[in-house]
């Protein structure tokens, strides 16, 4: 499992489209949130939900293997025991890493993607992380772009 913070740090340097599985289209769901935030970062979100036609102004495809172009990461904003199948997917359509949000802990998944040669992370959120690793958080809210328990004087 890729927890540390070089592999997390070098899989969102280097990952920049994200097919988020389970993106909701309401705006005040987690996976929307999350979704909205990487986009406003620079990322290329891939919404990937049958109930839609569009989300974050994007296309949204009913599976992974609709996509038809590469995709990096596979967001999962799904239920644990879902995830098995999305991470075959994962794997089917050469996606580099496979990302279970905070909740979603799915260790079959997880060494299925381990074994074909993809990162995998369980149990963090793609925009946690990212505030985190690239200075997004503060004590306040407000992004001063450097990490420290320290609080200005």
């Amino acid at each position: 499992m890729a927890d540390d913070i070089s592999t997390l740090r070098r899989i969102l340097r280097d990952c920049r489209t994200l097919a988020v599985v389970g993106l909701s289209a309401e705006w005040h769901r987690p996976s929307y949130f999350a979704a909205s935030y990487m986009q406003a970062k620079g990322y290329r979100i891939v919404p990937v939900n049958p109930r839609y036609e569009q989300i974050l102004g994007e296309h949204c495809y009913a599976r992974l293997e609709d996509i038809p172009f590469p995709v990096d990461l596979v967001d999962v904003f799904r239920r644990t025991e879902d995830v098995l199948p999305i991470a075959r997917s994962a794997v089917a359509i050469g996606a580099k890493c496979l990302w279970q949000q905070i909740g979603v802990k799915n260790l079959e998944a997880d060494a299925l993607a381990r074994a074909a040669g993809l990162d995998s992370v369980m149990d963090h959120c793609v925009k946690i992380e990212h505030a985190r690793l690239f200075g997004g958080l503060h004590w306040v809210g407000v992004n001063t772009r450097v990490i420290s328990a320290r609080r200005p004087a």
